[in-house]
Order: structure tokens, then sequence, then C-alpha cells
């Protein structure tokens, strides 16, 4: 059984996963900097949590379609993908051994997802506080 401090709280805790599931992708582009053929991969997952965040706040900013008469096909947007997707990360010139992994583009992704791992860290951390401070209150108050 576990305790859910919030509504975000899950969305926190996903957000950490995905982060060092992107972690782990970039660590293994690197270690595959050598490796023949070999493409880059990354994770795709921005748009998934804005989805579950909107559900939370209740902020669905979007119309929908309405369907006038019973008999007509129900619209269904095929575009819109939300959940996490690992996709090849492409753009990047191939070397002679087909290798498209570059090294600075690898290290500047890793370092732009360790800010965002602490910051969703910290949040976290923030949030817990929060708690704790309303439950000693509370308990200066008997």
């Amino acid at each position: 059984m576990s305790i859910e401090i919030s509504r975000t709280h899950g969305l926190l805790a996903k957000a950490l996963d995905y982060r060092a599931m992107r972690q782990d992708m970039i660590s293994s582009n690197i270690a595959n900097a050598d490796t023949p053929f070999y493409k880059p991969r990354d994770v795709r997952f921005e748009d998934y949590l804005a989805h579950e965040k909107d559900k939370i706040l209740d902020n669905t900013k979007h119309l929908e379609m309405a369907q006038t008469d019973g008999a007509h096909i129900a619209f269904k947007n095929e575009n819109v993908s939300y959940k996490p997707t690992v996709y090849f990360r492409d753009g990047h010139m191939a070397r002679n051994d087909g290798n498209s992994v570059d090294l600075d583009v690898e290290t500047t992704e890793m370092s732009k997802n360790s800010v965002m791992f602490n910051a969703v860290i910290n949040t976290g951390k923030k949030s817990a506080a929060i708690f704790k401070s309303v439950i000693e209150a509370s308990q200066k108050v008997n």
C-alpha cells in the first residue's frame, strides 16, 4: 500500500522514471559511439506528461467535434499519441562506419536531462516539506 501525497505525486514519480530511462539511453548511446551502424536512441515523454497533467488539473483545452447524427463515423485523431515513445535521433552525419552518435550532442542531452532530473527531485522535496510542516503544525495544536 502506498500513500499518495497529492494528485501530482504520481506524475512526479513518472517524470523521474522517464528521466532515468532517458539517462540510460544517453549512456547507451555514448557507450556505443564506436559501434558500426549504431543509431542513437532517445525517448519522448514530455507530451505524455503534459497530457497527464491536464487530466489531473482538468485543463482540457481542445474542442470536441460535434457528432450531429448517430450514423456518422466518430472522429478519431490518429496524429495525437499520448504515450512515451522511443525513437532514433536523426539528423546527424553518419561516419564512414555508419555510426551517427555525436558525443557533443549526447553530453549536452545528458546535462539537460540531469538538470531536469534534479528539478523534479527538488519539486518533490518541496512538496513533501509542505506536507511535513502541515503535519507538524497539527501536532502542536493538540
